[in-house]
This record gives structure tokens, C-alpha cells and sequence, in this order.
């Protein structure tokens, strides 16, 4: 979780100095967008690690007050950013921004149903395969052991 929040960190100083330094919005846009990967990455692991179900059967208390005060200090830094896109950008960028953003995360997660689907036509392909080898390769043995034996 530190190392997402240090990526959001280090990406939103570069992006706070490039406009401070008279840049524009498009000559940091690298930057926003590793700012916004390291937000969703942290999200993510926040959430697969109140998921895990190591932790519940282990016992183990995640640590709730880090992981609010790490995402408190993304939401600030993105109202930040927020407030220098309506500022500095065009107008409606930040709207634009934020729709853009949500069509790209449906766009993630349809493809990621699609890895996992095809991820498991591969699986029950391999079964079949091994199936019909080891099927085989029992009658195959019976035939020889019938005439053989």
C-alpha cells in the first residue's frame, strides 16, 4: 500500500510543479495518469485485503486507519488535481476527465471478464484433453493386458 501511495505521491508533486511552472495540463498528462493508476491500484488492494479470507481466518486486524488516511490524502490530492483542471485546462476538461474515466474502467473490466472467461475455455479444454488422453490410454492398456496377459 505505501509504495501505491508513494507512486501517487511522487506522480501529484511532478504534476503540482509542471503547473506551478507555467506547463500545461497536456505536458503532464503521463503523470495524471500514473497518479490515477496508483488511486485505483490502492483501492484495489484495499479492498482484496479486507476480501481475503486469510486475514479473517488468521485473525489478522487489517489496518483500517492507514488504509483511511491513505486514500483521505489521494481524495485531497484529486480535488487538487480537479481544481487545476477546471482552472488551467480547457473548459468542461474535468468533465470530460471524469467520463473518459469511467468508460476506460468499464472498458478494464470488460476486459478482464473477457481474460477470465477465455482463462477458463482454456481450463476445460486442457481437462477434456487430459481427459480423453487418460481415456485412452486406459483402454489402450486394457486391450493389451486382455490379449497380453
Amino acid at each position: 500500500m505505501l509504495a501505491e501511495l508513494a507512486a501517487a505521491n511522487a506522480a501529484f508533486g511532478i504534476i503540482k510543479s509542471a503547473i506551478s511552472n507555467g506547463k500545461e495540463l497536456v505536458d503532464v498528462g503521463k503523470q495524471i495518469g500514473q497518479f490515477v493508476g496508483a488511486e485505483e491500484d490502492l483501492k484495489a488492494k484495499a479492498e482484496a485485503k479486507k476480501k481475503s479470507p486469510f486475514n479473517k481466518f488468521m485473525g489478522k486486524d487489517t489496518n483500517d486507519f492507514e488504509e483511511f488516511l491513505a486514500l483521505d490524502k489521494i481524495e485531497q490530492q484529486k480535488a487538487q488535481l480537479m481544481s487545476h483542471m477546471r482552472l488551467y485546462g480547457r473548459p468542461g476538461l474535468y468533465d470530460s476527465w471524469v467520463e473518459y474515466q469511467g468508460k476506460a474502467r468499464s472498458a478494464r473490466k470488460a476486459a478482464l471478464r473477457q481474460r477470465q472467461k477465455e482463462a477458463e475455455e482454456m481450463q476445460e479444454i486442457i481437462f477434456w484433453v487430459a481427459f480423453v488422453a487418460i481415456a485412452w490410454g486406459g483402454i489402450g492398456y486394457g486391450i493389451y493386458w486382455w490379449y497380453f496377459q
